[in-house]
């Protein structure tokens, strides 16, 4: 056996078996033009690649490794993400997913990776190595209060662009400070947080999902921003961020989108919050743990307690 870039008929063959496992809901050639078009971000040429495991001809499994920075516990730390992990259908229940899993892991510490990261689903328990143990994230349902005015708030909201992108990660950066472990997100990681999301919503049949992205600004700078993705009638907060520590802009952010259709049932709004974004305008229905998960092994031990809740920062449109 060996692990190898993926290309050419292989690559083809793993977009295909990928389209049916991956919880996007694309057709396979939908999914393959989803994974070519974010391939093509700056972010994922640099730190971003699909890789296989073989042995002669036949591919076994394959996965998604990328390049991370962030902090755990005060230390600057390299970290590598692993996802998209997947059987080939013509090897199911060999096992491979775990031999490439534990290939990867070690080769990235044998590469000088502080900490490895596995994404998955809590319905598809992962095969891996000893060491790992998954970070606490929950997904949280919202209510948010109405306008006293019962209309939108007088908050200046507007479209998201490139341009905003670095107030964003000033905002992501201030935010991180108090925990214990999060990635070091700069301009290329955020536009290709939101790019994957924006294809995959333009790549679903038409009018089924949907992604927005908006600004609350002051002056012509961002003080606040949403990304949400829409589908069937639920909101799910990709990221969000304010220069405010409460949150407040984010909730009147998601008062305005909400006034926008009146008329229109109350969404369901879903999503990670981190510990300490706590919008006036928006009280926690419930909370449980998440479908998404993330497992992280280190490969240095460190002298302080489990990861908690309220010491990861991590969102959404990290995952891989």
């Amino acid at each position: 056996m060996d692990v190898v870039v993926a290309d050419g008929p292989m690559l083809k063959r793993i977009m295909s078996t990928m389209a049916a496992t991956s919880g996007l809901g694309l057709s396979p050639s939908a999914y393959a033009t989803y994974c070519r078009a974010v391939g093509k971000s700056t972010y994922a040429r640099a730190h971003q690649e699909r890789l296989a495991l073989v042995e002669g001809t036949d591919v076994l499994a394959s996965g998604l490794r990328c390049a991370f920075t962030g902090v755990l516990d005060a230390a600057d730390v390299r970290m590598v993400g692993l996802g998209d992990l997947c059987e080939d259908p013509d090897h199911a229940g060999e096992g491979h997913v775990a031999t490439l899993t534990t290939w990867l892991t070690e080769a990235a510490e044998g590469h000088g990776a502080d900490v490895v990261l596995v994404h998955g689903r809590a319905d598809r328990p992962a095969a891996l190595p000893a060491g790992f143990e998954q970070l606490p994230v929950a997904d949280v349902e919202l209510h948010v209060e109405e306008s006293k005015r019962h209309g939108a708030p007088m908050t200046l909201v507007r479209g998201g662009e490139d341009r905003d992108l670095p107030a964003i990660v000033a905002m992501g950066a201030a935010r991180a400070v108090p925990f214990r472990f999060h990635l070091n997100r700069d301009v290329d990681l955020v536009k290709h947080a939101i790019a994957r999301r924006r294809l995959h919503a333009g790549l679903t049949t038409q009018g089924h999902r949907q992604l927005w992205f908006v600004i609350a600004e002051e002056g012509i700078t961002a003080a606040a921003y949403l990304v949400i993705s829409v589908a069937d009638g639920i909101w799910t907060i990709e990221e969000c961020g304010d220069r405010d520590p409460s949150g407040a802009r984010v909730g009147a952010l998601l008062q305005s989108l909400i006034a926008q259709e009146p008329s229109r049932e109350r969404p369901v709004i879903r999503g990670w919050l981190p510990a300490g974004l706590a919008p006036p305008q928006v009280s926690i229905v419930s909370s449980a743990p998440s479908a998404d998960v993330v497992w992280m092994r280190r490969r240095r031990k460190t002298t302080g307690p489990a990861l908690a809740d309220a010491d990861v920062l991590l969102w959404r449109g990290d995952l891989l």
